[in-house]
C-alpha cells in the first residue's frame, strides 16, 4: 500500500527502513516472506526507489563477483596471489543470485531480463610486471572451483576475438595479457530495487517516497522515534518503530550518529565522487561485449579501478569508461556540501585525522584527477581503446561513495574499502556504511543483519531461508557438485544460459 504521507504522528510499526535502495528493499523483501504480519514503513528522500547509489549511472550498474576486479586478489611480496577475498565475494554473489532466482520463480518480481544480463568479465593489463601478475592470478584462481571457468591469454589474435575495441590499433609488440570468465553478468540494480519495492508494496508495506528522515532517537519505552518530513508539504511527523534499518547510503552515517548508539562512535566517512565517459556512438557500443577491468593507478582507491564497461540500462546497451576520481564533501549525490564537516565528532576526529595523514597518496590521486583535462581523460580511455574518438564520448557525473573510516588501536584510524554493518547491542537498530562490493552482496549482508538483530526468531526462519537459497549455509567452493547444480538452476531461472 503506497502512501504519500506518514499516517499519524504516533503510529507504532514493527520495522522502519530508511532509504529506498537495494539494501532496504532486499531486507524488506526478506522480512515480508519470513514474518509477513510485521508492519513495514520505508522512507525514501527521492521520488522513487533506487535513484541514488543503486542507480546504474551512479556506479552500481555491475555485478561485482570478483571475476575481474584485480584489487580483490592482491599479490604478496613473494609474488603469490591471495584468492580468499575473491572467493568470499563470489560466494556472496551466488547467494544474491539464488535470492533473485527465488523472487523470479515465485512471481514476486518480473522478468529477469529487466535487471540482469549475461556478460563476460575480463581483466586486461599491459607490461611485463602486470602480465606476469595476471598469469599468476589466473593460475591461483583456476584451482578454486568457483573460478574453474577462467581463461587466460597473451595472444593478440585471441584477445582481439574477446575484446576487439581493446586490441584494434594496439602496438603488436606490446606485451598484453587478459583473463576472462565468460559466465559473468551485468546487473541494473536500480531496476532490481524498483522490482523489490513493488513486491513490498504489494505485500502491504507502506512506501513513503519524497520523505526525508530528519532524526532517529531512542524513546523511553526502548522503541525508536523516527522523525520524518514530507518534502512536498513540509509536514513533519513521527512513527515509533520496534526495529530500524538505516540503508541510506552516504546518508547512513549522520542518522547512526543521531541515534546515539555507542557502536557508531569512532566511525567517519570519506566521500569520493567520480565521472565516466559514455559512448554516444551505437556502432562502437555494439562492438564491445564485456566488462574489462585494469589495474588501479598508484594511490587510487579500489573503486577507481579503470574499466571499459558494457552495461544494460532500461534494456538499452551502453558503453562506459572510467571512473575518473573526484572529491566533493557531499555524502550523497543529492546531498549537502556540509555533509562531511557536519559528520565530524569528537569521537571520530582522531581516526579521520589519522586517515588523512596515512593516505596522502589518495589525496594526491584525487587532486590529480580533479585537475585532469578532458584530453587527458581521453588519453586514459585510449590506454584501453586505442582508436577511441574523444568527440563521440560524453562526460557524465557518477554517484558519491563514502568510504568507511574507523578507529584503529595502532594507527588511530584506518580507511576501509568495503562495507561495514553497525548494529546496536540489543539489535534494535542497524545500518550499513561503505561501498563496493555493496549492491552485489546485498542478500548475504541482509541475512547477516537478520541474524544479528533477530536472534530469537532467526532459528525459526532458517528452513524458509533454505527454501529461498538452496545453498544456504554451504560453501560452494568446497562443494563443486552443489555449485554446479545451483549455477545451472540460477542460470535457467535468470535466463543467463
Amino acid at each position: 500500500m503506497t502512501a504519500n504521507t506518514p499516517s499519524g504522528s504516533s503510529k507504532n510499526i514493527d520495522v522502519a527502513l530508511i532509504g529506498g535502495g537495494i539494501m532496504s528493499t532486499t531486507l524488506g523483501s526478506f522480512i515480508k516472506q519470513l514474518q509477513p504480519e510485521w508492519s513495514i514503513n520505508l522512507y525514501e528522500n527521492l521520488a522513487q526507489a533506487g535513484l541514488e547509489s543503486s542507480d546504474p549511472w551512479n556506479n552500481a550498474g555491475t555485478g561485482h563477483a570478483a571475476l575481474c576486479e584485480l584489487n580483490y586478489t592482491p599479490a604478496a611480496a613473494d609474488g603469490s596471489v591471495a584468492t580468499a577475498k575473491a572467493v568470499g565475494i563470489n560466494e556472496q554473489f551466488h547467494v544474491s543470485r539464488q535470492f533473485w532466482s527465488h523472487m523470479v520463480s515465485q512471481g514476486h518480481i518480473g522478468s529477469p531480463k529487466g535487471f540482469i544480463n549475461p556478460l563476460p568479465h575480463m581483466s586486461f593489463v599491459w607490461g611485463n610486471d602486470h602480465a606476469d601478475y595476471l598469469k599468476r592470478r589466473y593460475e591461483a584462481l583456476r584451482a578454486e572451483p568457483l573460478f574453474q571457468e577462467i581463461e587466460f591469454s597473451e595472444d593478440h589474435t585471441e584477445l582481439e576475438k574477446w575484446v576487439p575495441l581493446v586490441m584494434q590499433g594496439r602496438d603488436p609488440q606490446q606485451r598484453v595479457a587478459g583473463s576472462r570468465v565468460a559466465g559473468g553478468t551485468d546487473v541494473d540494480f536500480g531496476a532490481l530495487t524498483r522490482e523489490l519495492a513493488g513486491y513490498m508494496d504489494a505485500q502491504g508495506a507502506e512506501m513513503h517516497y519524497g520523505h526525508k528522515v530528519l532524526d532517529v532517537s531512542r524513546a523511553s519505552d526502548g522503541r525508536w522515534d523516527v522523525k520524518v518530513k514530507n518534502n512536498s508539504t513540509g509536514e513533519v511527523s513521527k512513527v515509533s518503530a520496534r526495529f530500524v534499518f538505516v540503508g541510506a547510503g552516504g546518508g547512513a552515517l549522520h542518522l547512526l550518529q543521531r541515534s546515539g548508539i555507542p557502536e557508531s562512535k569512532g566511525f567517519g566517512g570519506f566521500p569520493v565522487s567520480g565521472q565516466f565517459l559514455r559512448s554516444t556512438d551505437d556502432t562502437v557500443i555494439a562492438q564491445h561485449n564485456a566488462k574489462v577491468y585494469g589495474q588501479a593507478s598508484v594511490g587510487a582507491p579500489p573503486m577507481s579501478v579503470p574499466h571499459l564497461d558494457t552495461r544494460f540500462v532500461n534494456g538499452k546497451r551502453s558503453l562506459l569508461f572510467g571512473p575518473y576520481g573526484g572529491f566533493s564533501p557531499n555524502f550523497l549525490k543529492s546531498g549537502s556540501l556540509l555533509d562531511l564537516p557536519l559528520s565530524v565528532r569528537t569521537h571520530n576526529l582522531i581516526p579521520m585525522l589519522a586517515v588523512g595523514k596515512d593516505n596522502l597518496g589518495l589525496v594526491k590521486y584525487l587532486i590529480t584527477e580533479v585537475l585532469k583535462s578532458r584530453p587527458k581523460k581521453v588519453a586514459a580511455l585510449r590506454d584501453f581503446y586505442p582508436e577511441a574518438n574523444g568527440d563521440s564520448w560524453e562526460l557524465i557525473t557518477a554517484g558519491q561513495r563514502v568510504q568507511v573510516i574507523k578507529k584503529d588501536p595502532k594507527k588511530g584510524g584506518v580507511l576501509q574499502f568495503g562495507t561495514e554493518v553497525i548494529t546496536s547491542a540489543d539489535g534494535s537498530i542497524s545500518g550499513l556504511l561503505g561501498a563496493s562490493p555493496g549492491a552485489s552482496t546485498a542478500a548475504p549482508i541482509m541475512i547477516q543483519v537478520l541474524q544479528r538483530c533477530f536472534p530469537s526468531e532467526f532459528k525459526g526462519w532458517e528452513p524458509k531461508l533454505k527454501e529461498m537459497i538452496p545453498g544456504y549455509g554451504a560453501k560452494l567452493n568446497e562443494n563443486p557438485s552443489l555449485l554446479a547444480d545451483i549455477t545451472a538452476d540460477t542460470n535457467r531461472v535468470l535466463e543467463l544460459g
